[in-house]
C-alpha cells in the first residue's frame, strides 16, 4: 500500500478556518485605511505565509483579508498568501520585497538551503513583518529566531481580557496611529523567553504592557518587568517590525492596530523612513501611559 503523502496542514487549516460571513469581511474591510502613510517608492510585493505546525489561530483568515485589503485600498503593496515551503527558495523570493509571518506557529524548514534564501532575503535589504505568532516559530533555526528578536513564553495576559499599553515613544511614526496615547486592547499578550529574547540593545521597542496598571502588572509573579508587544529593528541591511497583537479574530477590525501593521510593513518594505535605533542607544523619551480603565 503506498504511503500517504498529503500534507496534514491541509486537513488541519480545513478543520481550523471557517469562511467569513459577509458581516464578519465587511468589518474588516471597513476598518483597513484607505490611504498608507507613504507612498511606494515602486510598485511593492510581499508573500504573506501562514502555515502552521502547532497552534493555528482562528484570526489568520481575518489577517489575510486584512492584509489584501490594505494592498487593494492604498496601493501599498500586492499581497501573494502562502503556506508550503516550497516558497522559499532564493528564485522564488527574488519578486518579493518583503514576507509577513501571519500567525505562523513552529516553522522548521526541512531544506538548509530554504532556511539561507530566508536569512539571505533579509539580510541582503529586503523586509520581515510579523503578526502575534511570528515569535512562536523557529526552534530549531535560532538565526531566524533571533531576526525575529523574541520567542513565545507563555501569555498570562489571556485572549479573554482587555489590556493597558503604553507608547515607548509616543511620536516615533510608527506608534503614528495611537495618536501620542496609551490605550487598552482585548488582546492576548505574548512573554517572551528570557534566554532568546535579543533585548533593547538591538530592539527598537514601540509599544509594550503598561505595568503601571495593575490589572496588568499583577500578572507578574517573578519580579517587575517591561514586556514589549510591538518593536522595529535592523538586520543585516533589512528591516523587520514585529506587533504581538493579532490573536483574536476581531484585532482585524480595529483601524489603529491596522494603521499600525501597515506602517510597520511599509517600514519593512523600506517605504516609510522610521528610526530603528535600538532603545538603549536611542534618546530618551518620557513613555505615554494608558488612561484609567474605559
Amino acid at each position: 500500500m503506498a504511503q500517504d503523502t498529503v500534507d496534514p496542514w491541509i486537513k488541519k487549516k480545513a478543520d481550523s478556518f471557517r469562511p467569513l460571513s459577509a458581516e464578519q469581511k465587511a468589518a474588516v474591510e471597513n476598518a483597513v485605511p484607505a490611504e498608507s502613510t507613504a507612498k511606494p517608492k515602486k510598485a511593492r510585493r510581499i508573500l504573506v505565509f501562514y502555515r502552521c505546525e502547532g497552534f493555528i489561530h482562528g484570526s489568520i483568515p481575518y489577517a489575510n483579508l486584512a492584509l489584501e485589503t490594505m494592498g487593494k485600498k492604498t496601493g501599498a503593496f500586492t499581497v501573494d498568501l502562502a503556506d508550503t515551503y516550497d516558497v522559499f527558495n532564493a528564485e522564488n523570493l527574488k519578486k518579493y520585497d518583503g514576507i509577513l509571518l501571519n500567525n505562523t506557529t513552529g516553522m522548521t524548514f526541512a531544506k538548509p538551503e530554504q532556511q539561507n534564501a530566508f536569512l539571505d532575503f533579509i539580510m541582503s535589504g529586503k523586509g520581515l513583518a510579523g503578526i502575534h505568532a511570528a515569535s512562536d516559530n523557529f526552534g530549531r533555526h535560532p538565526e531566524c529566531r533571533a531576526i525575529v528578536g523574541g520567542e513565545f513564553g507563555g501569555h498570562p495576559w489571556n485572549a479573554g481580557g482587555t489590556w493597558a499599553f503604553k507608547l515607548d515613544d509616543p511620536d516615533h511614526v510608527l506608534n503614528k496611529a495611537f495618536g501620542g496615547k496609551g490605550f487598552w486592547h482585548t488582546d492576548e499578550i505574548y512573554q517572551y523567553q528570557p534566554a532568546t529574547f535579543v533585548g533593547t540593545k538591538t530592539l527598537r521597542v514601540l509599544v509594550s504592557l503598561d505595568m503601571k496598571q495593575d490589572e496588568v502588572s499583577k500578572l507578574i509573579n517573578d519580579g517587575p518587568r517591561e514586556v514589549p508587544v510591538s518593536w522595529l529593528r535592523k538586520a543585516g541591511d533589512g528591516r523587520v517590525f514585529y506587533t504581538n497583537f493579532g490573536h483574536r479574530e476581531d484585532t482585524f477590525t480595529k483601524p489603529m492596530i491596522l494603521k499600525h501593521m501597515l506602517d510597520g510593513i511599509q517600514y519593512s518594505l523600506g517605504d516609510l523612513d522610521a528610526d530603528a535605533t535600538p532603545t538603549d542607544a536611542a534618546p530618551k523619551k518620557d513613555p505615554a501611559y494608558s488612561p484609567a480603565k474605559p
